[in-house]
């Protein structure tokens, strides 16, 4: 049967929507906007009001409904509660701001410029009095969730979602005739009963969960979102947004759930997979692309909600900033979040419209200003995030735990003792943990149970020649059509904190770093990742040349990356020659010196790729010097095009050993970086 438009298929839509969800992002990535911006413009064309190939049917408003209750259950969990709770004034400030301001000034655009009656006006000014997390996913990326104007940003959301969402409690119970003591009675009630009743019972019921109930993972799952989805009802039941519950439920977890658990990877892998993108995506569809060519009323209405809203929510952000001391960068990155809009917007228009207060045309203008802001708030905040990232003061903490080291082998690698070597001295000298020690095995339906005889038997070479050093090796054999995806399973599994891999030089025209497996391995595991091409005993190593990019000091991971490098000068007794990037190399020596630290080490400063490319030249024969950069992944503290083909520029003419270090990414442990392309 040939399907007809639009489709009513279930598993033609499903299949239609992942494959948005899959293309969009990759395309726009290309262009370097955020993901999520594809989502939504895919959404508008796909949808009802323009190619119409999809109905925006209650299946898909069920999905996006889901998805943004997902999404603020996701910023509950991962806000920084010690820090939130500290610095709650900040919340409640910026978040009472953050809605008068705009509320105000929307009011009298409604009624004195668009002649809107008073009512509706004040309905009309909510919608851009509320604001949405749509770059939520950016300062993630960023790592400046816990920066003290970003939480207060997020916690600002909460106060004013919910006064908004009162105005339209307060508007359609007037419609109704119904405003008077016991509506307020009722209300007042309902919300003290939902969050004292919360705060009382939800926590007790997750530690004794916890604690008796961990046999089958999945049910600490399920848990959770049974958790986060029934204070969601309960806080609609109470007249107020899902929204809000869902994010009091991830603030109830938070403490419960760490960051580095399985459990957290498992909880945003299933956002950020299916849940938020259906949300995107449905938010999308209501966008009617052709007003935005037609002009008229739409526009006009638009043009001015988008610039009662930026102009109320810069003021707040501004007012707050300044009270708080806060810079430039904090200010504009409270700004950027701010401005977003979705959830509490689309539920206001909406109810509006059902009541007869608005028409078709307000809806439009509503989705043409989400449209503009979903653009604008994702590129304001990476913009000054990323300053605000490099602009924080980074210390270098002593792990709590005993590090995991996993060193991957191929089955024809030919250096495996010399990856042991750097290995074993890289590990804590008094670690009690074992070296993971794996080789996974590409499918191959006719030899795999040969290959992984083989592998297995390789294996036993690395217990025997850690069994020299007294370090015992638990070994690891796996069987995946992807070496990539085996690598990172394993690391999950094993709750690894740092990968050593094998680099053999070699690179094609297609690769864009190393080696297309390599290239994804960087991209997917958060760890501090070292990619070796160790081709001469490390022992000889008479000086280590290491290369730090501009604004590495300021990259949360570099500790690690500093604390590598120490093992392997103390452990060779090599000279450290630090080449540093645009920074002043005084800010780098306190990661090197201190207490414990015997290393000799000096600093150069460089201003230019091409002086280094020039000076590494001349080391070219020596096979006794040991070459480290200190890359970053892209899009992170300290990345630079450059580093892009710097590790085979340097191949090229260096016959001398050669680490290049990824150091880990905040937030991040202990998860697979699933939505890698979604969050950019």
């Amino acid at each position: 049967m040939i399907p007809t438009l639009p489709l009513h298929e279930p598993i033609l839509i499903f299949a239609l929507s992942m494959l948005v969800f899959l293309i969009a992002p990759l395309l726009f990535k290309s262009f370097r906007l955020p993901g999520m911006i594809g989502v939504i413009l895919a959404g508008a064309l796909i949808g009802p009001n323009a190619l119409h190939i999809l109905e925006r049917d209650e299946t898909i408003v069920l999905l996006g409904e889901i998805g943004i209750v997902y999404l603020m259950f996701i910023a509950g969990l991962e806000i920084n509660i010690n820090k939130f709770i500290e610095k709650i004034d900040r919340s409640l400030v910026f978040g009472a701001l953050s809605f008068l301001i705009p509320q105000v000034a929307g009011t009298a655009v409604g009624y004195f410029l668009l002649d809107l009656p008073f009512i509706e006006a004040l309905l009309f000014a909510s919608v851009f009095a509320s604001q949405t997390l749509l770059a939520y996913p950016v300062i993630k990326k960023l790592g400046i969730v816990n920066n003290e104007a970003i939480t207060a940003a997020i916690g600002a959301t909460l106060l004013t979602d919910t006064m908004t969402l009162m105005i339209l409690a307060v508007v359609t119970s007037s419609l109704e005739g119904s405003l008077d003591f016991f509506f307020w009675a009722r209300l007042l009630l309902g919300i003290t009963v939902f969050f004292v009743g919360s705060l009382l019972i939800v926590p007790r019921i997750a530690r004794w969960f916890f604690s008796k109930l961990t046999d089958e993972t999945y049910f600490e799952f399920l848990f959770v979102l049974s958790i986060a989805f029934i204070l969601a009802f309960l806080a609609e039941i109470a007249g107020i947004e899902p929204i809000i519950g869902s994010f009091l439920a991830g603030l109830l977890l938070n403490r419960l759930i760490p960051n580095t658990s399985p459990l957290m990877n498992r909880i945003e892998f299933a956002g950020n997979v299916l849940f938020i993108p259906f949300f995107l995506f449905s938010v999308g569809m209501l966008t009617n692309i052709q007003s935005l060519f037609e002009g008229g009323k739409e526009l006009t209405v638009a043009f001015w909600m988008i610039g009662a809203m930026l102009t109320g929510k810069f003021g707040a952000s501004w007012i707050a900033g300044k009270f708080y001391g806060y810079d430039k960068n904090q200010i504009m990155s409270m700004f950027g979040l701010s401005i977003g809009h979705a959830a509490a917007a689309l539920a206001i228009v909406l109810v509006g419209f059902e009541a007869g207060l608005f028409n078709e045309s307000l809806i439009n203008a509503v989705m043409i200003m989400i449209l503009f802001v979903g653009i604008v708030s994702p590129q304001v905040v990476e913009m000054y995030g990323k300053r605000l990232s490099l602009a924080e003061s980074i210390t270098c903490h002593v792990p709590q735990e005993d590090s995991r080291i996993l060193v991957s082998f191929s089955t024809r690698s030919t250096y495996k003792q010399l990856l042991m070597d750097l290995a074993l001295m890289i590990r804590e000298k008094r670690s009690s943990e074992p070296l993971h020690v794996l080789s996974v095995v590409k499918h191959d339906s006719g030899n795999s149970e040969k290959k992984l005889a083989e592998a297995e038997k390789m294996l036993l070479d690395s217990i025997n020649y850690a069994a020299c050093a007294e370090v015992p090796v638990n070994t690891h054999v796996r069987i995946n059509h992807n070496i990539a995806s085996g690598i990172m399973g394993a690391v999950l599994e094993n709750r690894i904190s740092t990968v050593v891999m094998g680099w053999d030089g070699v690179h094609s025209p297609k690769e864009s770093i190393i080696g297309s497996a390599t290239d994804q391995i960087i991209r997917g595991i958060k760890k501090l990742v070292i990619i070796s091409m160790i081709r001469n005993p490390l022992c000889n190593t008479r000086r280590i040349t290491l290369i730090i990019p501009n604004g590495m000091g300021h990259n949360s991971g570099f500790c690690s990356v500093a604390d590598t490098v120490k093992k392997i000068a103390e452990h060779t007794s090599a000279h450290v020659h630090a080449i540093v990037f645009g920074s002043d190399p005084v800010e780098y020596k306190d990661f090197f010196t201190g207490p414990g630290s015997e290393i000799s080490i000096t600093f150069e400063k460089v201003e230019g790729w091409d002086v280094l490319i020039k000076s590494l030249d001349s080391k070219g024969e020596n096979k006794n010097e040991l070459i480290i950069i200190a890359s970053t992944r892209r899009d992170t503290i300290g990345w630079h095009p450059i580093l892009q083909v710097l590790p085979r520029r340097i191949t090229t003419f260096f016959k001398g050993n050669l680490i290049i270090a990824y150091p880990p990414e905040e937030g991040f442990d202990d998860k697979v970086n699933h939505n890698q392309f979604l969050l950019r």
